[in-house]
């Protein structure tokens, strides 16, 4: 379906307030919520195509800065190694706690949206695919798709390098869609075993998909970009959230 222009919203939260993209389907009536957590770029054309696309399918997806405390309201960092050392800076000078508190702050808004049904999921890449993960620890959140979600493995996300992702999968009640690249260099096959088997033991409901890519594969900007395997995956993240949401 189409969609409307895309909006944005000011949201609160302990740590400031948060700049949010709104992408809603252009017909009336209430659908479900996806926020979309983004790569350490924040909102760049790549996240925002892939947000009008879910919300072409009956969704109305939020995008937060996921920098917010440190950067303009909607900026956006080039896919340089400027932008690439900006991005994984902040990464860990942002505190935990404030990753955890925008995900909260995109859960209230959809709670008091008319526009939706108050069913929610969560879906993130890169960095953005650890906060989906950890955003699905809500108890409102009743799925969650991550694309090669970094650091899970490692415990090294936020202020100190020391998070409690792992320790903290029991809490997530909802539906998982694991998706990783075989050839990642950020997600090793050791890395990738540490949360299958973190997953398996708390009996999380969830699927898990390996594919043969590098990092940053369904980004449509860079030479590692793989059209057939974004759109089979676009097309299967679209499907765990019809499933779960509708």
């Amino acid at each position: 379906m189409r969609i409307q222009p895309v909006t944005a919203v000011e949201l609160d939260t302990p740590y400031g307030p948060m700049h949010t993209h709104l992408f809603r389907p252009d017909r009336p009536g209430k659908f479900p919520g996806v926020m979309l957590f983004a790569e350490i770029y924040q909102m760049t054309g790549p996240i925002a195509r892939t947000a009008a696309m879910i919300a072409g399918h009956g969704f109305l997806v939020a995008v937060p800065d996921v920098y917010h405390e440190f950067t303009k309201p909607g900026e956006a960092f080039a896919y340089d190694k400027e932008g690439t050392d900006r991005g994984n800076d902040l990464k860990t000078k942002k505190e935990l706690a404030s990753y955890d508190a925008d995900a909260r702050a995109v859960i209230d808004f959809f709670g008091n949206d008319q526009g939706c049904t108050g069913r929610i999921g969560s879906v993130g890449i890169c960095l953005g695919g650890h906060l989906a993960f950890r955003a699905a620890m809500n108890p409102e959140v009743a799925t969650g798709v991550c694309f090669y979600a970094t650091d899970i493995h490692k415990g090294s996300l936020g202020l100190g390098m020391a998070d409690d992702t792992l320790a903290r999968v029991p809490e997530i009640g909802g539906e998982m869609m694991m998706i990783w690249g075989r050839q990642d260099p950020h997600i090793p096959g050791e890395g990738r075993r540490l949360i299958y088997d973190t997953m398996t033991a708390a009996e999380t409901r969830f699927t898990w998909h390996e594919f043969n890519g590098e990092h940053a594969f369904m980004r449509d900007e860079g030479h590692r970009y793989d059209p057939a395997l974004a759109q089979l995956l676009n097309s299967m993240a679209c499907q765990q959230f019809t499933s779960c949401l509708k």
